[in-house]
């Protein structure tokens, strides 16, 4: 057991023996940035349809579509952030995510790719300057030098 600890231990330089992780991502574009959450939480991704608007829903709350069914509510994620909105093009997507027991969708520019972050991540609190956004960031991944920043859903779902 003590052999299989050393020789863990012998591939990783000494600075990244903590908090060293492997996951996989669902990253996306919102503007010319990369962001991805935890690929567990997504449970599918589809083209843009019509959304139907809700009066007095929060500001970042889009609307709500039909999923096979149930009505959902979309999340505009470029409102929420405080990202300067876009229009919508052929790439936009939704990405539906379940979060507890909530089933949101997620209006994004663009999803890129599934990847795995095997590195640690760095500390929001270290690059955002707006205390008010900190809280929906969990860290930024970097993957050989490719920066996607994780958002932390619990906060972005959260109305209050």
């Amino acid at each position: 057991m003590a052999n299989d600890k050393a020789a863990n231990k012998k591939f990783l330089p000494l600075e990244e023996e903590e908090e060293v992780i492997a996951i996989q991502v669902v990253a996306f574009k919102l503007r010319d940035e990369e962001y991805g959450v935890n690929i567990f939480h997504v449970q599918e991704i589809h083209n843009l349809v019509d959304i139907t608007r809700v009066p007095f829903a929060a500001g970042f709350i889009k609307g709500v579509i039909n999923q096979r069914g149930s009505v959902m509510p979309v999340i505009d994620l470029k409102k929420r952030l405080g990202i300067e909105e876009t229009p919508y093009t052929d790439a936009t997507r939704i990405v539906t995510v379940i979060v507890g027991d909530l089933q949101v969708g997620m209006l994004v520019d663009a999803v890129t790719e599934v990847l795995t972050i095997r590195t640690k991540l760095v500390d929001p609190k270290k690059t955002v300057s707006d205390k008010a956004m900190e809280k929906f960031l969990s860290g930024i991944g970097n993957i050989d030098g490719r920066l996607v920043t994780m958002l932390n859903l619990e906060e972005i779902v959260n109305a209050g």
